[in-house]
């Protein structure tokens, strides 16, 4: 069995982490290594109809609010390094798959879904938001992190896929 620890929104966290003050605010986080366009956004900045890809200025015509700041690297690898502690805590097989993704194979699959559970509540208490998917593929683990609410196990791929609609198959890629 496969899990995958998965980080939403993984730059937002880490640039808004420590900062609650700015959760109820339109927010938007630009690269600062590529074309200043927003590549991540929070819920409030969403609703005022700030979306990704657009450039900060056509962000702050729609929001005047809108809170804009670059990437924060330093928080982005503290996080990361966060999250590879408690995965290594789960197995010692586990791969770093992406920036707020990691990947973990189990030999022993007995009680996955409390370990998992543990892992995401620890990470909650270190201000980090996580969900996590468990099944038999790495690729079908990452997906369902993805739709996990905080954690979910599931056994029979087809079961799980067939009710998808095409637009959630391709969050995956």
């Amino acid at each position: 069995m496969f899990a995958t620890i998965y980080l939403p929104n993984f730059y937002l966290q880490a640039a808004m982490r420590h900062q609650l003050a700015l959760c109820s605010k339109p927010f938007a986080l630009l690269d600062d290594q590529a074309k200043a366009v927003i590549i991540q956004l929070n819920e409030a900045a969403e609703n005022a109809g700030v979306h990704k890809g657009m450039t900060p200025s056509q962000g702050l015509a729609r929001c005047l609010s809108l809170i804009v700041k670059t990437r924060a690297r330093s928080q982005e690898k503290l996080i990361d390094e966060i999250l590879l502690h408690y995965a290594f805590t789960l197995s010692p097989y586990v791969e770093a798959s992406a920036p707020g993704i990691c990947t973990i194979q189990f030999s022993d699959n007995r009680d996955l879904t409390p370990k998992l559970s543990r892992v995401i509540e620890q990470l909650s208490q270190c201000e980090i938001i996580a969900q996590a998917g468990i099944a038999l593929t790495p690729d079908l683990s990452f997906l369902v992190a993805q739709l996990a609410r905080p954690v979910l196990q599931i056994e029979n791929a087809k079961k799980f896929l067939a009710p998808l609609p095409l637009e959630t198959l391709a969050i995956a890629i």
